[in-house]
């Protein structure tokens, strides 16, 4: 039954954090409708409708809600290093950032009784004011509660003090019986066409609305199947005032509840399955422990969301530093050997080693480096050499008729009668 809204950070002096943004139009818009609403039941309950808490109580949760909000939200505003909140808006942002207290003070005053003890009901108001500063979780880049407010502060007045009771629903139709009998048909009636109303066109909660209806009556039909419970009388919760106020203007609560249309629906569905397996157990007040529950698992999961996606930043950070890893160098596998041919002899002279200085780069010593000469080139194959015979032996390669290496007829009878001639000489 209550959101968060904020105000503009204060203009002009030095730069200081800003502090949350604002709600959009259409959420502060749902707030003052909100507030005047049940402002407005308040009136009529203690004028008209029978309302049995003292005159004077609702003035008291109301003072005790602002007084928590402001103190709580100075408070956070300090520790946070932004200005509060409720400053810089002028009267209009004041008014807007504590309808959410205003809200929730009168809900938690409505709908408890604890006889004549109005100091129970100041500890309500202002555990449930105080929720919002305590129970939070990461969402949507920054911190948002997730307990709902007065269903949490009613809730803490039923467990740690047992006599204490929630109000008698006839308190909301007490006069409207006897002589008026159609009037306590017309202001559930009221109640349920504003509310769906406000939920149809501001808050867009009418998927949670539709999986919490549909969730409760099988629920009932379930409980009545199971555990022979009477389904008339379970599914007759669905037609009192007090069923239709927390259907419009508690489980709905913007700031606690999902947006996303399936999360919606599965929001109002687990309320409605958890207030079953409580009815079974025969835990008195469930709806109210119910809907503890379910946000209380909702915010486990968002605090969940939040340290996986911490987790993840911090692998892809991890992952960003870490030095490359050393490339490994495969040598170039030696060519397959050719085949084997007989060494060559080279002579000593040319085989022996010559160390010749290798100046290395600027700065660096100069060590002898071993360097084997070619061998030397044949001068006589290359013919290029001054000795007669090869000069002979060129020059026969080059006319075979002259060197008596041809074929032909008559070089060979001149070379036949030359040698003969020769002989003859020669005896």
């Amino acid at each position: 039954m209550s959101t968060t809204a904020t105000a503009a950070p204060a203009a002009g002096g030095p730069a200081k954090p800003a502090g949350p943004p604002r709600h959009d139009p259409k959420v502060i818009t749902a707030l003052k409708r909100f507030a005047i609403s049940i402002t407005v039941l308040n009136i009529l309950g203690y004028t008209v409708l029978g309302f049995e808490q003292g005159w004077l109580w609702p003035f008291i949760a109301v003072a005790t809600g602002y007084v928590t909000e402001l103190a709580l939200e100075w408070v956070s505003a300090k520790g946070e290093g932004r200005p509060p909140r409720y400053a810089g808006g002028g009267f209009k942002g004041l008014v807007e950032f504590l309808f959410p207290a205003h809200i929730t003070s009168l809900a938690v005053n409505m709908l408890t009784y604890v006889n004549d003890r109005w100091w129970v009901m100041m500890f309500g108001v202002i555990v449930a004011v105080g929720t919002k500063h305590v129970l939070r979780a990461p969402l949507k880049g920054r911190m948002r509660h997730y307990m709902n407010p007065s269903n949490f502060g009613i809730m803490i007045i039923l467990v740690l003090f047992p006599w204490a009771s929630i109000a008698p629903p006839y308190h909301f139709t007490e006069y409207l019986t006897g002589t008026t009998a159609p009037g306590d048909w017309i202001l559930p009636a009221v109640i349920l066409t504003l509310g769906t109303m406000l939920n149809a066109k501001l808050t867009n909660r009418m998927w949670l609305i539709m999986g919490w209806l549909v969730g409760f009556a099988l629920q009932a039909i379930i409980r009545g199947w199971m555990f022979d419970t009477s389904i008339p009388a379970a599914l007759g919760m669905m037609t009192g005032t007090a069923f239709v106020l927390f259907t419009n203007y508690m489980v709905t609560d913007p700031g606690t509840s999902p947006s996303k249309k399936s999360s919606q629906i599965a929001f109002g569905g687990g309320v409605a399955a958890v207030y079953g397996l409580l009815m079974a157990v025969n835990i008195t007040y469930g709806i109210f422990f119910a809907t503890a529950i379910v946000c209380g698992i909702r915010g486990a999961y968002l605090w969940g969301l939040h340290f996986q996606e911490k987790q993840r930043a911090g692998l892809a950070k991890a992952a960003a530093l870490r030095p490359a890893e050393p490339l490994t160098v495969v040598p170039t596998p030696a060519p397959a050997p050719g085949p084997i041919s007989a060494p060559v002899p080279v002579p000593a002279a040319a085989s022996a080693p010559v160390e010749a200085p290798v100046k290395l780069p600027a700065g660096a010593d100069t060590i002898p480096v071993s360097v084997v000469p070619a061998p030397a080139a044949d001068a006589c194959a290359a013919g290029s050499c001054d000795h007669a015979a090869c000069a002979a032996s060129r020059a026969a390669a080059a006319d075979p008729c002259a060197a008596g290496s041809c074929q032909h007829g008559k070089c060979a009878a001149m070379r036949s009668a030359a040698a003969k001639e020769k002989v003859t000489v020669t005896l």
